[in-house]
């Protein structure tokens, strides 16, 4: 229908309808009040959960009878003993469960996973398929109990596209913080021309995180931003299973790793950096890098000096031990890539241990990817095997964690105003390690989903 051009069509709101009548104007904002009081929205009813046993991530030690109020996706506050519940709220019994902090994996690989076929898989699969199965491990890892999950390399910007998927509801899994595509040297671990027929090699560069040079380091950087990245991981030192010979040989100069970290703090990234071998991940160290993962042969020098940065050691046992176990397998790792697993994943669990009495910051890591989606869980028996309290290890996957990803203000503990992400399993996790396994409540952001 066509507007008349003259305003008969809408009524003046200062005319009145018959004489002594109230101004239009008035009546229509009595209406609107009137209405508004009359649509105001419902205050949503909270949810009470009543914990027998809640872990303090703090002190990393276990409170009893706990009760924990909950509005919308956070936590309203935490009380001593088992507060009553009002006739609206929701209750949730966990009086026989050990309550914690959803557990943080600070490194994994969420759109990808180890498999005799995954190096063919390079050339016969796309950007689209790893996303959809991306999807698939993003789920797993949720119902694994992790809610929150640092990804330390992806390609083709998938693992922005999952974290954007889950925050936006389109698939479950956990808050996703990415690198993007993480940073190598020409030849190094994540050169992503490594392995292939010379024809492919091409020669690639920062756009495609390959940096050789300081002016190099600068575009890299930059374009992990322009790409959305939320953090920066570079390969300071070769691994394990990239086609290349050296597992361990440094892989940036002092200058481009500088360059790197100064470019970094610009944009306001932290840095990860793979490292196994000790001169690369000593050079990493000095330069400023926010946290060492795998650190296989670090030394009682290189113990010193993380200790002296404040650097963070991911350790990634998990990873270690399923390389080992499956180079034992014939055909399921290539000749190049099976001595370097043999040498290097057993390793990681003695170091581990060297480092964790030694004082060194650690935070919880597994390198899922490598091992399946899911199993994250597993390196918690494996950091107990190493000598680490229970308790201790949910500290690394929960405080330490969120502290390294700069969201201890967000997440990482059971305190009022921070994220209701949850987990809870029946029993005690001190007496039995495989009950990590074992998750029998899951929340994020306040959704249940176990």
């Amino acid at each position: 229908m066509k507007i008349p051009r003259k305003s008969n069509f809408l009524p003046n709101i200062s005319q009145t309808t018959q004489r002594g009548a109230r101004p239009l104007a008035q009546r229509l904002c009595t209406c609107l009040i009137v209405s508004s009081v009359a649509l105001a929205p419902v205050a949503l009813a909270d949810t009470i959960i009543h914990a027998g046993r809640v872990f303090d991530s703090t002190s990393a030690k276990i409170v009893r009878e706990q009760t924990l109020r909950i509005k919308d996706d956070r936590i309203v506050s935490r009380s001593a003993g088992y507060a009553p519940v009002g006739g609206d709220d929701e209750l949730i019994d966990l009086k026989g469960s050990t309550v914690m902090p959803g557990w943080i994996d600070m490194h994994v690989h969420i759109d990808g996973q180890l498999s005799p076929e995954a190096y063919s898989e390079r050339f016969r699969l796309g950007p689209a398929d790893s996303a959809l199965r991306g999807a698939a491990y993003a789920e797993r890892t949720l119902m694994a109990g992790f809610t929150t999950v640092r990804d330390l390399g992806t390609t083709d910007g998938v693992a922005q596209s999952i974290r954007n998927a889950v925050a936006a509801g389109f698939i479950k899994g956990p808050r996703v913080f990415t690198a993007g595509k993480s940073l190598a040297t020409t030849g190094g671990h994540a050169d992503p021309t490594n392995g292939v027929r010379p024809e492919l090699r091409e020669n690639p560069g920062p756009a495609e995180g390959v940096v050789n040079g300081v002016e190099d380091a600068f575009k890299a950087v930059r374009q992990r931003y322009k790409e959305g990245a939320d953090l920066i991981k570079l390969t300071a030192t070769g691994g394990v299973l990239s086609q290349a010979k050296s597992g361990d040989n440094p892989q940036f100069t002092e200058a481009e790793l500088e360059a790197i970290i100064s470019a970094a703090r610009d944009y306001g990234f932290r840095v990860a950096a793979h490292a196994h071998g000790t001169k690369g991940m000593e050079r990493a160290i000095r330069a400023g890098v926010d946290s060492i993962e795998h650190g296989t042969f670090m030394t009682k020098d290189t113990i010193k000096l993380m200790k002296k940065m404040g650097t963070y050691y991911v350790p990634t046992i998990l990873a270690g031990e399923f390389v080992a176990q499956k180079a034992q397998e014939p055909g399921y790792f290539s000749e190049l890539v099976r001595p370097k697993a043999i040498a290097i994943g057993p390793t990681i669990k003695s170091t581990f241990k060297e480092a964790y009495e030694a004082g060194v910051k650690i935070a919880f890591g597994t390198d899922t990817g490598v091992s399946a989606h899911g199993d994250n869980w597993q390196e918690f028996p494996l950091m107990i095997e190493a000598g680490m309290p229970a308790l201790v290890a949910v500290q690394t996957a929960t405080r330490n964690a969120a502290q390294l990803l700069d969201q201890w203000d967000q997440l990482g503990s059971l305190d009022a105003g921070k994220y209701a992400d949850i987990v809870a399993v029946e029993g005690n996790i001190e007496d039995d390690p495989e009950l990590f396994g074992k998750v029998s409540f899951i929340m994020k952001n306040g959704v249940r989903y176990r």
